[in-house]
Protein backbone atom coordinates (compact mmCIF):
# COMPACT_ATOMS: atom_id res chain seq x y z
CA UNK A 1 0.00 0.00 0.00
CA UNK A 2 1.36 3.45 -0.89
CA UNK A 3 2.21 6.13 1.76
CA UNK A 4 -0.01 7.96 0.50
CA UNK A 5 -2.90 6.07 0.46
CA UNK A 6 -2.25 4.83 3.97
CA UNK A 7 -2.30 8.22 5.05
CA UNK A 8 -5.71 9.25 3.57
CA UNK A 9 -6.82 6.05 5.16
CA UNK A 10 -5.82 7.00 8.50
CA UNK A 11 -7.51 10.51 7.96
CA UNK A 12 -10.75 9.07 6.99
CA UNK A 13 -10.14 6.78 9.77
CA UNK A 14 -9.23 9.73 12.39
CA UNK A 15 -12.55 11.65 10.84
CA UNK A 16 -14.78 8.97 11.31
CA UNK A 17 -13.70 8.22 15.08
CA UNK A 18 -13.73 11.81 16.03
CA UNK A 19 -17.44 12.00 15.06
CA UNK A 20 -18.67 9.27 16.98
CA UNK A 21 -19.20 9.79 20.71
CA UNK A 22 -20.42 7.30 22.92
CA UNK A 23 -21.87 10.09 24.74
CA UNK A 24 -22.97 12.55 22.44
CA UNK A 25 -20.66 15.33 23.44
CA UNK A 26 -20.79 17.73 20.93
CA UNK A 27 -23.98 17.31 19.92
CA UNK A 28 -26.53 20.41 19.87
CA UNK A 29 -29.11 20.27 22.32
CA UNK A 30 -31.97 20.23 20.33
CA UNK A 31 -30.61 17.47 17.59
CA UNK A 32 -32.64 14.43 17.75
CA UNK A 33 -30.16 12.46 18.68
CA UNK A 34 -30.48 14.70 22.12
CA UNK A 35 -33.96 14.94 22.05
CA UNK A 36 -35.56 14.35 25.47
CA UNK A 37 -39.08 13.59 25.93
CA UNK A 38 -39.41 16.97 28.59
CA UNK A 39 -37.83 19.45 25.67
CA UNK A 40 -40.25 17.63 22.87
CA UNK A 41 -43.56 19.99 22.14
CA UNK A 42 -46.53 18.09 21.95
CA UNK A 43 -49.90 18.10 22.60
CA UNK A 44 -49.94 14.98 23.95
CA UNK A 45 -51.65 15.20 27.22
CA UNK A 46 -49.50 14.19 30.94
CA UNK A 47 -50.14 10.90 32.06
CA UNK A 48 -52.97 10.92 34.95
CA UNK A 49 -51.89 10.69 38.47
CA UNK A 50 -52.06 6.97 40.50
CA UNK A 51 -52.54 6.48 43.76
CA UNK A 52 -49.34 5.45 45.86
CA UNK A 53 -50.03 1.80 46.64
CA UNK A 54 -48.25 -1.11 44.27
CA UNK A 55 -49.94 -2.94 41.48
CA UNK A 56 -51.48 -6.37 42.69
CA UNK A 57 -49.94 -7.86 39.56
CA UNK A 58 -46.17 -8.24 39.75
CA UNK A 59 -45.83 -9.22 35.89
CA UNK A 60 -44.85 -5.44 35.05
CA UNK A 61 -43.54 -4.35 38.67
CA UNK A 62 -40.31 -4.67 37.43
CA UNK A 63 -40.77 -2.25 34.70
CA UNK A 64 -38.90 1.43 36.00
CA UNK A 65 -41.28 4.54 35.97
CA UNK A 66 -41.86 5.48 31.77
CA UNK A 67 -41.44 9.35 31.49
CA UNK A 68 -44.50 10.48 30.02
CA UNK A 69 -44.32 13.69 27.01
CA UNK A 70 -45.91 17.18 28.78
CA UNK A 71 -45.37 15.77 32.19
CA UNK A 72 -45.51 13.09 34.66
CA UNK A 73 -44.54 9.45 34.88
CA UNK A 74 -46.20 5.87 33.98
CA UNK A 75 -45.45 3.64 37.01
CA UNK A 76 -46.58 0.15 36.30
CA UNK A 77 -45.27 -0.97 39.83
CA UNK A 78 -48.11 1.04 41.61
CA UNK A 79 -51.77 0.23 41.13
CA UNK A 80 -53.76 2.79 38.39
CA UNK A 81 -56.83 3.21 40.74
CA UNK A 82 -59.03 3.28 37.50
CA UNK A 83 -58.72 0.46 34.44
CA UNK A 84 -56.36 1.52 32.03
CA UNK A 85 -55.84 0.56 28.92
CA UNK A 86 -52.21 0.83 27.04
CA UNK A 87 -51.43 1.15 23.95
CA UNK A 88 -48.03 0.31 22.79
CA UNK A 89 -47.14 1.88 19.46
CA UNK A 90 -44.49 3.05 17.33
CA UNK A 91 -44.05 5.65 14.56
CA UNK A 92 -42.29 2.97 12.44
CA UNK A 93 -45.04 0.25 12.69
CA UNK A 94 -47.16 0.37 9.97
CA UNK A 95 -50.39 -1.15 11.60
CA UNK A 96 -49.94 1.27 14.24
CA UNK A 97 -51.00 4.02 11.87
CA UNK A 98 -54.19 2.33 11.40
CA UNK A 99 -54.88 1.65 14.84
CA UNK A 100 -53.63 4.74 16.87
CA UNK A 101 -56.24 6.64 15.57
CA UNK A 102 -59.21 3.99 17.19
CA UNK A 103 -57.21 4.36 20.23
CA UNK A 104 -57.81 8.12 20.40
CA UNK A 105 -61.37 7.93 19.79
CA UNK A 106 -61.38 5.13 22.74
CA UNK A 107 -59.89 7.57 24.52
CA UNK A 108 -62.17 10.24 24.23
CA UNK A 109 -65.05 8.06 24.45
CA UNK A 110 -63.77 6.66 27.83
CA UNK A 111 -63.31 9.73 29.60
CA UNK A 112 -62.44 9.24 33.51
CA UNK A 113 -64.43 6.02 33.50
CA UNK A 114 -61.04 4.17 31.90
CA UNK A 115 -57.21 5.93 31.75
CA UNK A 116 -56.16 5.39 28.06
CA UNK A 117 -52.52 5.87 27.79
CA UNK A 118 -50.01 5.19 24.62
CA UNK A 119 -47.03 3.73 25.38
CA UNK A 120 -44.34 5.00 22.69
CA UNK A 121 -42.36 1.99 22.39
CA UNK A 122 -38.74 1.15 21.08
CA UNK A 123 -38.91 4.44 18.69
CA UNK A 124 -37.25 7.71 19.01
CA UNK A 125 -38.55 10.56 20.39
CA UNK A 126 -38.76 13.57 17.55
CA UNK A 127 -40.09 10.64 15.18
CA UNK A 128 -42.60 9.45 18.16
CA UNK A 129 -43.80 12.99 18.60
CA UNK A 130 -43.90 13.93 14.69
CA UNK A 131 -46.72 10.47 14.47
CA UNK A 132 -48.50 11.40 16.76
CA UNK A 133 -49.32 15.36 15.67
CA UNK A 134 -49.85 13.92 11.89
CA UNK A 135 -52.31 11.29 13.65
CA UNK A 136 -54.16 14.10 15.35
CA UNK A 137 -53.08 11.97 18.97
CA UNK A 138 -53.87 13.80 22.02
CA UNK A 139 -54.39 10.79 24.46
CA UNK A 140 -51.13 10.90 27.16
CA UNK A 141 -48.10 9.26 25.92
CA UNK A 142 -45.14 7.24 27.54
CA UNK A 143 -42.03 7.36 26.33
CA UNK A 144 -40.33 3.89 26.43
CA UNK A 145 -38.08 3.96 24.27
CA UNK A 146 -36.16 0.58 24.84
CA UNK A 147 -39.41 -1.47 24.89
CA UNK A 148 -39.34 -2.62 28.74
CA UNK A 149 -43.19 -2.82 28.75
CA UNK A 150 -43.09 -5.21 26.21
CA UNK A 151 -40.25 -7.08 27.27
CA UNK A 152 -41.40 -7.45 30.30
CA UNK A 153 -44.48 -9.49 28.58
CA UNK A 154 -42.67 -11.54 26.65
CA UNK A 155 -43.99 -9.52 23.29
CA UNK A 156 -42.45 -8.84 20.35
CA UNK A 157 -43.41 -6.23 17.75
CA UNK A 158 -45.94 -4.05 17.47
CA UNK A 159 -49.15 -3.57 17.94
CA UNK A 160 -49.98 -4.15 21.84
CA UNK A 161 -52.90 -3.12 23.86
CA UNK A 162 -52.72 -3.96 27.91
CA UNK A 163 -55.86 -4.03 29.69
CA UNK A 164 -55.37 -3.14 33.34
CA UNK A 165 -57.70 -3.43 36.21
CA UNK A 166 -58.26 -0.84 38.91
CA UNK A 167 -55.08 -2.76 40.75
CA UNK A 168 -52.87 -2.79 38.15
CA UNK A 169 -53.29 -6.70 37.27
CA UNK A 170 -52.63 -7.79 33.76
CA UNK A 171 -57.09 -8.49 32.36
CA UNK A 172 -55.70 -9.16 29.07
CA UNK A 173 -53.26 -8.57 26.26
CA UNK A 174 -54.25 -7.87 22.71
CA UNK A 175 -51.83 -8.85 20.31
CA UNK A 176 -51.47 -7.25 16.54
CA UNK A 177 -53.58 -4.66 15.91
CA UNK A 178 -57.64 -4.01 16.34
CA UNK A 179 -59.94 -3.60 13.75
CA UNK A 180 -62.48 -0.76 15.17
CA UNK A 181 -63.53 1.18 17.88
CA UNK A 182 -66.35 -1.44 18.70
CA UNK A 183 -63.72 -4.29 18.53
CA UNK A 184 -62.26 -2.09 21.52
CA UNK A 185 -65.42 -0.98 23.60
CA UNK A 186 -65.77 -4.86 23.12
CA UNK A 187 -62.99 -5.64 24.64
CA UNK A 188 -62.93 -2.93 27.67
CA UNK A 189 -66.05 -4.50 28.50
CA UNK A 190 -65.38 -8.08 28.43
CA UNK A 191 -61.61 -7.76 30.34
CA UNK A 192 -62.50 -4.60 32.37
CA UNK A 193 -66.38 -4.72 33.11
CA UNK A 194 -66.80 -1.04 31.99
CA UNK A 195 -69.34 -0.70 29.20
CA UNK A 196 -68.34 2.51 26.69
Amino acid sequence: MSARRTAALLLGLGLALSACTASGEGDEPDTPQRATVAGTQTDLAACPEQPDRPAADGDLAGVAPIECFTGGTLDLGRAPGTPTVLNLWASWCGPCREELPLVQQLADLAGDRVRVVGVISQDGVPQAASFAADAGVTLPGAFDGQGDVAAALGLRGLPHTVFLDADGAVAFVRTGSVESLDELRGLVAEHLGVAL
